[in-house]
């Protein structure tokens, strides 16, 4: 008699494990038009790939995972965040700004990608990444007030090709998604740059990287941006360059990294929240991260992973001396591994937080709601709608 009990257990962990391990279903029919993608690193596609900047991810190992198998620009052995939110949005991957510049109406018409690796809420955030022989004193990246316009630049294109009316319509029904704000920690508070440290304490510095975020953002809304999800910062202080660079013995966390990202993530949850109240034609979620990325880390094997400390590609305690460099230097399965490199996670964290972001499948990771809940809710008009 207890064989049966058995068998249905060992079928619902086979079942489970197996669903785990799909591809997110792509509806037949998007649900918005386009996704439009501003950021840093963690979801630059290959916009680095066209500037002078060691900030590239366009050599192997990189994107060695990828649908493709080639490096792509992602700073990931495979997809990103976005990769899979737009196969949940039933969009194709959207390309890079400054690549498709010289490329057709078609491909813009789905979205585009403006996020650069580097690229920070100050626009000196990332220009320490100088390119060896290069002139100039600064690394090139994208900044976000740079991003935000190419954004306008695009709207502008679309106005031109639709009509002002329903260009206005096609922006209020996408979706943007803003994830930005860790370079401005790696490069200028925690590397102590211009002894910012004494100048500002870290919810200080929190709050005018937050306040200045909440401007670009109204910047958006008045480009007919109405659906934008904001991204928080993961937990810096669990990557292998900090492990490494604070040596830490037993892999723990940096507590004090950690507390000023949980404290920059809480000014963006107040944030997005009084943007709520301000804008109430758009809706802004917020989405943490830090939260989402922390359950993987306590729950590693529950989720798969047999390294949580441990970069795939780089040198050092950790992994965290030296970044990516040669194919060489990475381990053969990533999909075991937390972080792909000294700074990123592995396309299965990517997997993880997106289906956060889309549903909260593992854990509730956004507030006020989750991208699914935000793309089912009809847009409120926009000025041409009205007039």
């Amino acid at each position: 008699m207890a064989r049966k009990p058995l068998l249905l257990l060992l079928l619902l962990s086979f079942s489970s494990s197996f669903a785990q391990d799909q591809q997110p279903q792509s509806p037949t029919t998007p649900l918005v038009p386009a996704l439009f993608v501003i950021g840093d690193s963690s979801v630059d596609c290959g916009t680095n790939n066209y500037l002078g900047t060691v900030a590239r991810a366009d050599r192997p190992p990189y994107g060695r995972d990828f649908d493709t198998h080639n490096a792509t620009g992602r700073f990931s052995n495979g997809r990103v965040v976005v990769d899979y939110l737009a196969l949940n949005l039933g969009l194709p991957f959207v390309p890079a700004y400054l690549g498709w510049m010289s490329g057709n109406y078609q491909d813009m018409i789905h979205g585009m990608n403006y996020a650069s690796a580097a690229a920070g809420i100050f626009f000196s955030s990332g220009s320490d990444m100088v390119m060896k022989g290069r002139t100039n004193k600064q690394g090139q990246h994208v900044s976000l007030t740079q991003q935000i316009q190419q954004f306008s630049d695009t709207a502008q294109q679309l106005s031109l090709r639709l009509g002002p009316g329903p260009a206005a319509d096609l922006i209020a029904r996408s979706v943007v998604y803003v994830s930005i704000g860790s370079n401005d920690f790696i490069h200028l508070y925690l590397a102590n740059s211009s002894n910012i440290q004494s100048e500002y304490l870290p919810w200080e510095f929190s709050h005018i990287l937050a306040s200045n975020l909440k401007q670009e953002l109204k910047n958006l809304y008045n480009t007919n941006a109405r659906k934008v999800v904001v991204m928080g910062i993961a937990p810096l202080g669990c990557t292998p360059h900090y492990l490494f660079e604070y040596r830490s013995q037993d892999g723990r966390c940096i507590k004090e990294i950690n507390n000023a990202i949980i404290e920059f993530n809480f000014e963006l949850k107040y944030m997005v929240n009084e943007l709520n109240k301000e804008l109430t034609r758009a809706q802004f979620t917020f989405c943490d991260a830090f939260e989402g990325s922390m359950d993987i880390l306590a729950n590693q094997r529950l989720y798969g992973f047999e390294t949580t400390t441990e970069a795939c590609c780089g040198m050092g305690l950790y992994g965290g001396w030296i970044m990516c460099l040669l194919p060489e230097m990475a381990c053969q399965n990533a999909s075991t591994h937390v972080w792909w490199d000294e700074f990123h996670p592995t396309d299965a964290v990517n997997k993880i937080l997106a289906e956060n972001v889309w549903s909260g499948l593992h854990v509730k990771m956004c507030y006020p709601m989750n991208l699914q809940e935000m793309v089912t809710q009809a847009p409120s008009p926009t000025p041409a709608q009205v007039s």
